[in-house]
C-alpha cells in the first residue's frame, strides 16, 4: 500500500539516529569512561589528602598512552565519613586506543565512599567527540580541529561506584548540529546494562520543515543493543507519525539496524490532499550506511487513506515497501485480503464518475518517483468491482486469473489488463445478469471518471437473458453501453441468429447492429396453418450487407442486397424490414433495384407455374395471406404479365403442409387484384383498365374501369364497363351499364 509511506523514512531514520546519538552515545560510551575514572578517586584522593589542595590532576595510562584525565581546582578530603568534594572538575577521555577526545565539566563533585555514591551537584557538561588520528599523535594531543561534538548537559548525576548503577531526577540534554533534545529523569542499572529515561522525552530535529520528537518514556540495553520508545510521536508542518510502542534495534557500531513499531501505528501526511497509514505493526529495515532505509513492513489490518479530491482507501493483512538510494521508495508488495477502493470527484467535468473496487489475495505496485504509482500486478484471482453513479445501471464486476494495472503520469489509473479467463458482469437492479467472457481483456480508465473502455479477446462469449454473442474481439464502451464484436462475431436472440464480419448491440436499448455479409437465421417457428408464404415451421432465413434489430419490437432492418426466404418463397430487396413475432415483411427498392418475389400458381387444368412480381415496395402479413405490392408494380406468369401502380396478391393457406418444413414450391397465388394504371399483355393481346381481378383457380381476368379495353391484333379493340376473358382460350364476356344492359360474347379465331 504505497499511500503515505513515503513520508515515514524521515520519522524513523532521522529521529532513530538522534536518539542514539543523544543515549547511547552518551551512556555506553562516555559512561564507561567516567565510571573508570571516578572509580579511581576514592583511592587517590580519598585516602592521601585530608585539606585543601590546589591544581589537583589524575591520569590514568595503559601502554605508554594516557586513557583518562582528570583535573580539579581544588579537591578536599573530610574526615567524617571520609566524603571528598571535587571543584571545577573537567574530565578528559581518550579511550584505550586514543580514538576519542570525550570531555565532561562540572563545578562540584561529591563522593560518599559508605554508599559508594559519586554526586555530580549542580550543572553538568559532556562534550563527546571522535579523534581517528590519536593514535598517531602525540599523547593527550587533541584533535586537529573539533567537529560537531556531541553536547549534552544535566545536573543531580548520581553514579554509585559499588554496584555501577548511574540516576538523574532532574532533565537531560543534547545538542547536535542536526538536532537538539531531552528527556527528564534516568536511570542507568550496570547489572542489567538498562537505560531507563523516565519521562518527556523529546527531540528537535533541524530541517525543512523542522520536526519534534516526543516519547513518554524510553529504555535502553546493551546486549542487545535496542532502545524502546512508549508512545512515540514525531510531527512537523507536513506530517505526522505514532506509534504505542517504538523498537530501536542497534548494530554492534550504535547505527540503527531495524525499527519495530506496534500498537496504533499512525502515519500521517498533511496538506490540500492529506494522506494517512494504519497498522498493527510497523518493521522498518535500514541499510548500514547512510542509515538509508531498505524496507517498511505493515502488519496487521493495514489501512491507507488518501483524502484528496479522488479519495482512495486501501486495506490489506500485509504490506511490504521497498526503498532504493536515499530512501527512494520503488515497490510495495501487499498481501492478505488485499482490499483498494478509489472514489470518483463528484459535480466535475466528467460524466458519469464510478467508484472503484479492487480485491486480490496479493497486489504488486511498481512507483516512480519515489511517491508515484507506476504499475501494479495481482496475484491469485482478483475482482475489480465498478459502482456507476446511476443505481439503475447496476454494478461490475471484472476478474481474470490476474491483473497488471498501469498509470498516468499523476499516478492515477489509466488501464488494467487481465488475462487468463476474463470475465465481467453487470447486474441491473430486477434484469438479467449480463455475462462477458473473454480469454483476456484490456480496461482503459479516465481520471475522474472511471473505467471508458474494455477490450476483451479471444474466444468472447456474452449473455444478456436470451441475448447471447460470440466473436474473436469485443469492444465496450460504458459510457453509450454499446458492445462491438469482430471476428467472425455470431449473436443469439432467443430463436434468432445472426453472422457478419462485425456486429454491435446495445445492452441498454436492447438495439443491435451487423455489417457485412450479414447471414440472419429464425428457427423454432410454429407452423401457421392459415398462414402462406412464411407459414412453415422451417426456419426463415436473411442475407444482406447490413442489418439494424430491435429487441422490443423484435424487428429487424436489413439493408444493401437483401434476400429473405423461407422453404421455396423469396423476397429480394435493397431493403427489408422483418417482423418476427408477426411475420410481417416491409420491402423496399431503390433506383436501381426493385423488390422482386416468387409465387406459384396451379391452372384449372392443374399446370403449375411460377410468378414473378417486382415493384417499389411490398408490404406482407402472413397471417392475412396477402401481398401487397406499390408503385411499378410487374407481374410475370408464364403467358401473361400485368402492371400497376398497385396490386394485392392473396395466396392459399398452407393448411396441414405449414407443419411440413422444406418445402419445394413457393406459396401458391389464389388471387390478383390491381388497379390505378393497369395493364395485362397476352401474347395475342393487350388489355387496359382501373383495376383487373384475375382468379387463378378459373383462369379469369375481369377487367374494369377506365373504361376497360382488350385489343387484338387481328379482331381489334373491344371496350365495355367491364371485360371478363381466360387466359386459355378466346373469349370475352363484355358487359354494360345500367343504360345499356347488352352483354356482347364475342369468339375469335385463331
Amino acid at each position: 500500500m504505497p499511500l503515505g509511506v513515503a513520508h515515514l523514512r524521515r520519522w524513523f531514520a532521522v529521529a532513530a539516529i538522534l536518539l542514539i546519538l543523544m543515549v547511547a552515545g552518551v551512556y555506553f560510551y562516555a559512561r564507561h569512561r567516567v565510571e573508570n575514572a571516578l572509580r579511581e578517586i576514592p583511592s587517590k584522593i580519598g585516602v592521601e589528602f585530608q585539606q585543601t589542595a590546589n591544581g589537583f590532576t589524575y591520569s590514568s595510562s595503559q601502554q605508554g598512552r594516557t586513557r583518562f584525565k582528570i583535573q580539579a581546582h581544588r579537591a578536599v578530603q573530610f574526615k567524617d565519613g571520609g566524603r571528598a568534594d571535587l571543584h571545577d572538575v573537567e574530565i578528559t577521555l581518550y579511550g584505550q586506543d586514543s580514538s576519542r577526545f570525550d570531555q565532561i565539566y562540572g563545578s562540584e563533585f561529591e563522593y560518599d565512599p559508605k554508599s559508594g555514591d559519586v554526586v555530580g551537584k549542580g550543572e553538568i557538561q559532556i562534550e563527546l567527540e571522535a579523534n581517528p588520528t590519536g593514535q598517531a599523535s602525540p599523547d593527550q594531543a587533541p584533535p586537529a580541529e573539533l567537529k560537531n561534538p556531541i553536547h549534552l548537559t544535566t545536573s543531580d548525576l548520581i553514579f554509585n561506584q559499588k554496584t555501577g548503577d548511574a540516576y538523574t531526577p532532574k532533565k537531560v540534554t543534547f545538542r547536535v548540529p542536526q538536532a537538539s533534545g531531552s528527556a527528564v529523569g534516568v536511570t542507568y542499572t550496570a547489572k542489567t546494562s538498562l537505560l531507563v529515561m523516565h519521562s518527556d522525552v523529546q527531540i528537535e530535529i533541524n530541517g525543512s520543515p523542522p520536526s519534534v520528537v516526543t516519547a513518554v518514556s524510553g529504555t535502553i540495553t546493551k546486549d542487545p543493543r535496542i532502545i524502546v520508545l512508549q508512545q512515540a510521536r514525531l510531527e512537523n508542518a507536513s506530517e505526522h507519525a505514532e506509534s504505542d510502542v517504538a523498537t530501536l534495534y542497534l548494530r554492534p557500531n550504535n547505527s540503527l539496524q531495524r525499527i519495530f513499531s506496534e500498537g496504533h501505528v499512525l502515519v500521517r501526511s498533511k496538506g490540500p490532499e492529506p494522506e494517512e497509514a494504519r497498522s498493527e505493526q510497523l518493521v522498518l529495515e535500514l541499510a548500514q550506511e547512510h542509515n538509508e532505509l531498505r524496507s517498511a513492513t505493515f502488519g496487521g489490518n493495514v489501512q491507507v487513506e488518501n483524502s484528496g479530491p479522488q479519495k482512495t482507501q486501501g486495506w490489506a493483512n500485509r504490506a511490504v515497501l521497498n526503498f532504493q538510494g536515499r530512501n527512494v521508495l520503488t515497490t510495495v508488495h501487499s498481501e492478505g485480503k488485499v482490499r483498494l477502493l478509489q472514489h470518483q470527484a463528484q459535480g466535475g467535468s466528467q460524466a458519469n464518475p464510478q467508484d472503484m473496487e479492487l480485491t486480490a489475495p496479493v497486489v504488486d505496485f511498481a512507483l516512480a518517483d519515489g511517491h508515484r504509482l507506476k504499475s501494479a500486478r495481482t496475484s491469485g484471482p482478483p475482482q475489480l468491482t465498478i459502482e456507476p453513479e446511476d443505481p439503475k445501471n447496476g454494478p461490475t464486476i471484472i476478474t481474470a486469473g490476474r491483473f497488471e494495472a498501469r498509470f498516468d503520469d499523476l499516478g492515477q489509473l489509466s488501464s488494467v489488463h487481465g488475462e487468463p479467463d476474463a470475465r465481467i458482469v453487470n447486474s441491473p437492479p430486477g434484469e438479467m445478469q449480463r455475462i462477458s467472457t473473454s480469454k483476456m481483456l484490456d480496461a482503459t480508465f479516465s481520471p475522474g471518471q472511471g473505467i471508458t473502455l474494455v477490450v476483451q479477446q479471444g474466444n468472447v462469449a456474452y449473455a444478456d437473458g436470451e441475448r447471447k454473442a460470440w466473436g474473436d474481439r469485443a469492444r465496450y464502451t460504458p459510457a453509450d453501453q454499446v458492445l462491438t464484436l469482430t471476428g467472425s462475431p455470431r449473436l443469439i436472440d432467443g430463436s434468432q441468429t445472426t453472422t457478419a464480419r462485425l456486429a454491435r448491440m446495445n445492452r441498454a436499448t436492447g438495439e443491435g447492429y451487423a455489417e457485412g455479409d450479414v447471414r440472419t437465421t429464425y428457427s423454432d417457428l410454429k407452423p401457421q396453418p392459415n398462414g402462406a408464404m412464411l407459414a412453415s415451421s422451417s426456419p426463415i432465413h436473411v442475407a444482406a450487407r447490413n442489418m439494424t434489430a430491435h429487441q422490443q419490437s423484435a424487428v429487424a432492418l436489413y439493408t444493401g442486397d437483401v434476400r429473405l426466404w423461407q422453404d421455396a418463397n423469396l423476397v429480394e430487396a435493397p431493403s427489408i424490414e422483418f417482423d418476427r413475432d408477426r411475420r410481417f415483411v416491409d420491402a423496399r427498392a431503390s433506383s436501381a433495384q426493385p423488390v422482386s418475389t416468387v409465387l406459384t400458381q396451379t391452372d384449372s387444368s392443374g399446370k403449375v407455374s411460377l410468378m414473378n412480381v417486382t415493384a417499389d415496395h411490398l408490404t406482407y402479413a402472413d397471417n392475412e395471406r396477402r401481398a401487397h405490392y406499390q408503385g411499378n408494380v410487374v407481374g410475370k406468369g408464364d403467358d401473361f404479365t400485368i402492371t400497376s401502380a398497385q396490386a394485392d396478391i392473396f395466396l392459399e393457406p398452407q393448411g396441414q403442409a405449414a407443419a411440413k418444413p422444406s418445402s419445394t414450391q413457393p406459396a401458391k397465388v389464389e388471387r390478383v387484384v390491381a388497379w390505378d394504371n393497369v395493364v395485362i399483355v397476352q401474347p395475342e393481346r393487350r388489355g387496359t383498365g382501373d383495376r383487373l381481378v384475375y382468379t387463378v383457380a378459373d383462369d379469369k381476368f375481369v377487367l374494369s374501369g377506365g373504361p376497360p379495353s382488350i385489343f387484338d391484333a387481328e379482331h381489334g379493340k373491344i371496350t365495355g364497363v367491364s371485360l371478363t376473358f381466360y387466359k386459355r382460350d378466346d373469349r370475352v364476356l363484355v358487359e354494360g351499364n345500367n343504360t345499356s344492359p347488352t352483354v356482347t360474347h364475342t369468339r375469335v379465331a385463331r
